[in-house]
């Protein structure tokens, strides 16, 4: 589809661009930075920070691949010539992770090697990709923007319309997790850590904070939130009419 091409494209621009400008801006203020500040400078994170951007395009370009189909209501014919709603769902899912994640990783790659260069600019630490970190972060990132394009196609397939598919992404990826921080006591401490994206996105840091999970198993509760949402969407999918 054409606008799948778009939706990629814009992407990739959209995060290399954002990759060069937060990467400079954090070399430029490095200088000027305490020792405690210096202590938590984190250049895998500032490189990948992109990521941010790139889940909401993935996830939305998961959430067309099913929601598209129930708005000009070509569903309909599609399921007469698949009746079998399992298969068709399961092809929808493979062939939207054959394009989220050579994206998700050209996307990762990208901003680590834009970034990386612009913070060894400014003279500020910078990493290669020879380095184990750099390769877990980069690799991770782009398996955790595979799983929010299939968070996105999971939650149009029970949602239905595109618009509140859209609305939810924006909640669940990005507005929760800004202010998880700011909410009081136990609330607070658990969704800082836990909740989903929160917890995937430690897969793209190289300084460890050890209230947070570490990477992979950040990554692990991302996978299993993403999975059981699937199974859910599988489930409506086969005995809601069309």
């Amino acid at each position: 589809m054409r606008s799948t091409l778009y939706v990629v494209l814009g992407t990739l621009a959209f995060c290399m661009g954002l990759a060069a400008l937060s990467s400079t801006s954090a070399g430029e203020e490095y200088a000027a930075m305490t020792s405690a500040d210096r202590a938590v400078f984190d250049p895998l994170a500032i490189s990948l920070r992109s990521y941010l951007l790139a889940q909401i395009a993935l996830g939305l370009l998961g959430g067309l691949v099913i929601t598209s189909e129930y708005g000009a209501r070509t569903i309909v014919g599609t399921l007469t010539s698949v009746p079998n709603r399992v298969r068709l769902l399961a092809a929808k899912a493979l062939a939207l992770v054959g394009v989220t994640l050579p994206v998700g990783l050209l996307v990762s790659l990208g901003g680590f090697l834009i970034g990386q260069a612009s913070l060894e600019a400014a003279g500020a630490p910078h990493l290669g990709l020879s380095d184990g970190t750099a390769l877990r972060g980069v690799v991770g990132c782009g398996l955790y923007l595979t799983l929010a394009g299939l968070f996105g196609l999971a939650l149009g397939t029970v949602i239905r319309s595109t618009t509140a598919t859209v609305t939810t992404l924006f909640g669940v990826l990005l507005i929760v997790q800004a202010f998880a921080p700011a909410l009081p006591g136990a609330l607070g401490d658990w969704l800082a850590t836990y909740w989903p994206p929160v917890a995937g996105g430690q897969i793209i840091t190289a300084y460890r904070d050890p209230a947070l999970l570490a990477p992979w198993s950040g990554l692990a509760v991302m996978a299993a939130c993403v999975a059981a949402l699937l199974a859910a969407a599988f489930a409506v999918f086969r005995r809601r009419d069309a």
